[in-house]
């Protein structure tokens, strides 16, 4: 029997309503993490495997309990080599030289911008070189999401090929060697997946506006966490109210019209757009969810991280420098290759069956590249899973009431603790600072006492001194 822990916040199984995730932050602040830890849980589910999510739990006094109770730490990670995740990459490094168990890490990248300079270096550059050390201590290997990020690592003293080596996305091997991509008839009738990103290019953010506007039968998912708070609550705006080109209030009509939907699991996002025709935007895992459900798609990569992975997989794309203001999403669609991904699927799974391989890593695929019967596959149809989440514009009115009348209460419970927390710290920092003060007056008076012990001093030395040149 193998006991796996891993970096997640949830299971697939396991059904956290909106207000839990919330509370929780279970996503990791973004419903896109649940994807690659979907496939994941997959590939390394055999017949007596146990898989227990860390919870975003992670500090070093964790080492011991690890240590006694799991065999194995598997790490996935997307772009955690940036400077907002350092504090992370931290804890991580010092758990990791506390364990004893072996330590995987299953896909990482690069943040940088989309023509990255990586001769420059990072102020990050140590702290990566930290990580990457503990893991190798305790894994043959790192897997890397792409060509920027290998070269990264390459150029921080690390070796391709011997320490790290690309596997792209794990997400695109969820099921399998294979990927079906249907071949569907887009009309202005289709439905169609929508995704974006407030960090996209305003160009790409305009495009994405135009392209909803050209195909009003679209529903639009977003992945952050503040935007499941706006569509679970109908408040919060995500950004500045004068916002055009991106659903940023309740009052958009994409949340006025019902054509907004979240996800809390992985396996309702992947059947839903099963049902599409087709799905386009600027966020990577909206459209690898797609690929996977089998619908056409069109990535617009923003930055390196998503620049390398389109690379590796061939996913069907349009630069954003290519995108004008005469761009028109159907002209894309039209000379679009959405068969692009299919052709290295088999040659990329591969490659990421070898990697782990590599790290003696038990998975489904050790016998056969088809399996049946997967264990991940009959727990997953047992689980109950929680719907989609709809914007209070497309509920009844006794929902509505019933999410305000449980939701506001908690969050006013939670400032209110925050305050306290606050108004405690601020005590304390007052108690602080009285008796620093104390102590500074204390010493102001014994420098005046001094100063003035010199003074007096000064004065008789002066006086002995002209006394002495007068009897001269």
């Amino acid at each position: 029997m193998k006991r796996i822990i891993i970096r997640a916040g949830m299971t697939p199984f396991e059904q956290f309503d909106a207000e839990y995730l919330m509370k929780h932050n279970s996503i990791g602040g973004n419903v896109g993490n649940l994807i690659y830890q979907y496939s994941i849980f997959r590939t390394l589910m055999t017949e007596g495997t146990t898989i227990t999510p860390d919870y975003y739990y992670y500090e070093e006094e964790r080492a011991d309990e690890i240590n006694a109770n799991f065999d194995l730490y598997v790490i996935p990670l997307a772009d955690a080599f940036r400077k907002e995740f350092v504090p992370t990459l931290r804890k991580y490094t010092k758990l990791i030289k506390k364990l004893k168990i072996p330590v995987v890490v299953i896909g990482v990248g690069l943040r940088a911008p989309f023509e990255a300079n990586l001769n420059d270096g990072f102020s990050f550059d140590e702290d990566v070189k930290a990580f990457v050390s503990a893991v190798l201590e305790r894994s043959s290997m790192l897997g890397l999401r792409g060509e920027i990020t290998s070269k990264y690592l390459t150029r921080l003293g690390f070796r391709e090929g011997i320490d790290h080596k690309v596997i792209g996305c794990p997400s695109m091997y969820a099921f399998g060697r294979d990927l079906k991509i249907r071949e569907t008839n887009i009309t202005k009738d289709s439905m169609i997946g929508v995704n974006s990103s407030r960090l996209a290019p305003q160009n790409v953010l305009n495009f994405i506006t135009r392209g909803m506007e050209e195909y009003p039968n679209h529903y639009f998912i977003p992945q952050w966490m503040k935007e499941l708070r706006l569509t679970y609550t109908g408040t919060h705006p995500i950004a500045d109210l004068s916002v055009t080109n991106y659903p940023v209030k309740m009052s958009d009509p994409t949340y006025m019209n019902d054509r907004v939907r979240f996800f809390l699991n992985a396996q309702t996002w992947i059947d839903f757009l099963k049902e599409a025709d087709f799905s386009f935007g600027a966020r990577l895992h909206g459209n690898i969810t797609a690929t996977l459900a089998g619908t056409p798609s069109i990535l617009i990569p923003k930055d390196a991280r998503m620049r390398e992975l389109t690379d590796y997989h061939q996913l069907t794309h349009i630069w954003a420098n290519d995108i004008t203001d005469s761009t028109r999403l159907s002209d894309v669609i039209e000379s679009a290759d959405f068969q692009s991904p299919t052709r290295v699927q088999a040659r990329n799974f591969d490659n990421f069956v070898d990697f782990l391989n590599t790290n003696d890593l038990e998975h489904i695929y050790k016998e056969t590249n088809y399996p049946e019967n997967v264990p991940f596959d009959r727990e997953m149809a047992k689980a109950e899973l929680l719907p989609v989440v709809k914007p209070i514009t497309g509920i009844s009115i006794e929902e509505a009431v019933s999410r305000f009348e449980s939701y506001f209460p908690a969050e006013e419970q939670k400032i209110v603790a925050t305050q306290k927390r606050d108004k405690a710290k601020m005590a304390e920092k007052d108690k602080k600072i009285k008796s620093l003060q104390g102590k500074l007056n204390s010493q102001t008076k014994e420098m005046k006492h001094q100063q003035g012990t010199l003074n007096r001093k000064a004065v008789r030395m002066a006086l002995k001194t002209a006394d002495l040149f007068a009897k001269k």
